[in-house]
C-alpha cells in the first residue's frame, strides 16, 4: 500500500473517532439537562407543596382568629371592681378627751403652824358645812394668845389711870391750881391710852381668828376626796412640813351631786358649741354606760399652743356614779357644711407627691385623679376635694393599671359594699 493510501486510511479512521466523541458529548449534555430538569421539577413541586401547606395553615389561622376576634380582646383586659362615691353626712361626730371635776372642789390648807392633834374625816366621807375635819395643836399660838390678852389687860389699866388723872385735873381747872397745859396734856394722854387699848383688843381678835383655824372645817356640803395628813404631822401655811415633797393641801372637799366636764375643742368646732348642745360621754370605769352632759359655757379664747378653746359641760350626778377626776371620752356631733365623699381605704393609691384614686371614664378607661384626704376612719377615708358624685372608683387597683388603659368591670360579690357607718376618731393630730 502506498503511503498516500495509508494516510487516507488513517484520516478516515480519525474522523470516525471524532464523530463518536461528539455523540458521546451530546449524550452527556442531554443526560445533565434531564437530570437538572428533574431536580428543578422536584424542587418546584416541593416549594409548591410547602406553599400550599403553609398557605392552608395561615388561612386556617386567619379564619380561627377572625372567629375568635370578638372574644379574645375582652378576655385579655384587666378585671376591676368598682365602688361608688358615698356622700359624707352633713354632721360630724368626733371624740375628744375630757376631764370631769366636781361642781366645787376646795383644797383646804392650814392657816396656823402646829401639829395634827386628830383627824375626824377620811377619804369618801360625806361632810356638812362647818363640820370639823381635823384639829391642830398650836402651843406657840396659844402662848402668843395669852401674851396678847395680858397686854390688853395692861393697856386697859394704863387707860384707867390716864382717865382718872385727866378727870382730876379737869376738876381742878376752875381753881387754877393746875396749868391749862397740864390739863390738855393729860386729856390727850388719856385718848392715847384709849387708842392703845383698842389696838391691844384688835390684836387679841386677830389671834383669836387664827385660833379658829386650829380646827379644819368643811367649807360646804360635799365629800372628802383627799386627806393628806396623819396625827403628829407638823403643818403650816406651806402645807405638811413632815413631808416637804408631798401634796401641800391637808384636805380636799368636792361637791359631786353636780359635775363639770372640761373639754378642749378645736377651732373648727367652736362655732357649733351653743346652749342646748349635748354631748355623749363614757368613762373607763363604766364602759357600757353613756352619760349626757349639757353645754354650760365656752372660754371664747383660743389657746395659742394648741389652737383649742376650753368648753364646759355639766351633768346632775345624784346617784354619784361619776367621780371627780375621771377621764372622759366625749363625742361631739356638730353640723358641717361641706361636699365630701367616703370611699374604702383599699381604693387609695399613694403616689410620690399626692394621694390618688383610679376612676373609670365613660368608655371604661382608667384615669388617675388626685384627691385631698379629709379624715381617716377605721376602714374608710373621707375625701375633702377631688371627687364628684358621678365618679366610679376602682377598688383595690392593681399596680399594673396604666393611665388610659381599658378594663373590664365585674360585679361586686355580696358583702363588698362600702360601709355606711363611720367610726369616730380622736383629733391629736386633726385637732386644730
Amino acid at each position: 500500500m502506498s503511503s498516500r493510501q495509508v494516510h487516507d486510511h488513517e484520516g478516515q479512521g480519525g474522523g470516525e473517532s471524532s464523530d463518536g466523541d461528539h455523540v458521546r458529548g451530546r449524550s452527556l449534555v442531554n443526560e445533565k439537562v434531564v437530570r437538572y430538569r428533574g431536580v428543578l421539577t422536584a424542587a418546584f413541586i416541593a416549594i409548591l407543596s410547602c406553599a400550599l401547606y403553609f398557605g392552608y395553615h395561615i388561612y386556617g389561622s386567619k379564619n380561627d382568629a377572625a372567629a375568635l376576634h370578638p372574644d379574645t380582646p375582652e378576655e385579655t383586659l384587666h378585671i376591676v371592681s368598682v365602688v361608688p362615691t358615698v356622700p359624707t353626712p352633713q354632721s360630724e361626730t368626733i371624740t375628744f378627751p375630757g376631764n370631769i371635776v366636781g361642781w366645787y372642789e376646795a383644797p383646804i390648807y392650814a392657816r396656823v403652824t402646829g401639829y395634827v392633834k386628830m383627824w375626824h374625816k377620811k377619804y369618801g366621807d360625806a361632810v356638812k358645812t362647818g363640820e370639823v375635819l381635823a384639829e391642830i395643836s398650836t402651843p406657840d399660838l396659844d402662848a402668843e394668845y395669852q401674851q396678847a390678852k395680858a397686854d390688853l389687860r395692861s393697856q386697859r389699866a394704863w387707860y384707867k389711870l390716864a382717865d382718872v388723872t385727866a378727870k382730876r385735873l379737869i376738876g381742878l381747872r376752875p381753881t387754877y391750881s393746875v396749868s391749862e397745859q397740864s390739863v390738855t396734856v393729860q386729856a390727850q394722854h388719856m385718848k392715847t391710852q384709849a387708842a392703845m387699848v383698842k389696838a391691844a383688843e384688835q390684836r387679841v381678835k386677830n389671834i383669836e381668828a387664827f385660833i379658829g383655824f386650829k380646827k379644819i372645817i368643811a367649807p360646804f356640803d360635799g365629800v372628802v376626796i383627799q386627806r393628806n395628813i396623819n396625827v403628829g404631822d407638823l403643818v403650816s401655811k406651806e402645807g405638811n412640813l413632815s413631808d416637804p415633797n408631798g401634796i401641800t393641801n391637808l384636805y380636799t372637799v368636792a361637791v359631786i351631786d353636780k359635775l363639770r366636764l372640761f373639754v378642749n375643742v378645736p377651732e373648727r368646732f367652736a362655732p357649733f358649741l351653743h346652749p342646748g348642745l349635748t354631748v355623749d360621754v363614757t368613762v373607763p370605769q363604766l364602759p357600757d354606760r353613756h352619760f349626757t352632759f349639757n353645754f354650760l359655757t365656752i372660754a371664747r379664747h383660743f389657746q395659742v399652743g394648741t389652737r383649742t378653746v376650753t368648753s364646759v359641760f355639766t351633768i346632775d350626778n345624784k346617784d354619784h356614779a361619776l367621780w371627780p377626776g375621771s377621764y372622759a371620752q366625749v363625742q361631739i356631733t356638730a353640723p358641717v357644711n361641706r361636699q365630701a365623699f367616703t370611699i374604702p381605704l383599699t381604693a387609695l393609691v399613694f403616689q410620690e407627691n399626692s394621694a390618688q384614686v383610679a376612676i373609670l371614664t365613660e368608655d371604661d378607661r382608667v384615669h388617675y385623679k388626685r384627691i385631698e384626704i379629709g379624715r381617716l376612719n377605721a376602714h374608710t377615708i373621707d375625701v375633702a376635694e377631688g371627687l364628684s358624685a358621678s365618679d366610679r372608683i376602682i377598688n383595690n387597683p392593681s399596680n399594673a393599671l396604666l393611665e388610659g388603659e381599658k378594663v373590664r368591670i365585674v360585679t361586686k360579690a355580696s358583702g363588698e359594699d362600702l360601709p355606711n357607718t363611720q367610726e369616730p376618731v380622736s383629733e391629736q393630730s386633726s385637732a386644730g
